[in-house]
């Protein structure tokens, strides 16, 4: 009787388990060094020459109220742009690329899994 309850608890919690399971958040966030000249996260964030990024994995973008995006960003918000793991990725590569005239003068992250990583650790402000 037990294994079955502990089968369906285990099961529920990979379906209920976040997205970022590629990722590594341990090794995003001595990747994310690179990105603190600019962002916040955590409890106490305030927002930089770029946005706080708490809460960002799955949020539409330019959801911060307080920060003042670029056009190029307040467009690809208003045509419905979520910064899921495939649009981060391609922005965190290479910024400038996804999209044009933004204002993230970051040139991007070379390796792949430096991205998975970032938005993993990036996910556990969520």
């Amino acid at each position: 009787m037990i294994r079955p309850i502990l089968s369906t608890a285990a099961i529920l919690m990979a379906l209920t388990a976040p997205a970022f399971a590629e990722g590594d958040a341990e090794k995003g966030e001595k990747v994310f060094k690179k990105c603190k000249a600019c962002h916040a996260v955590g409890e106490d964030a305030k927002n930089k020459v770029g946005p706080v990024l708490n809460g960002i994995v799955g949020a539409p973008a330019g959801a911060n109220p307080d920060f003042n995006y670029s056009s190029a960003l307040t467009e690809k918000a208003a045509e419905g742009l979520v910064w899921d793991e495939e649009s981060l990725t391609a922005f965190l590569t290479k910024p400038k690329d996804f999209m044009k005239g933004t204002k993230m003068s970051f040139a991007g992250l070379r390796k792949e899994a430096d991205s998975a990583n970032v938005i993993a650790y990036l996910s556990t402000f969520n």
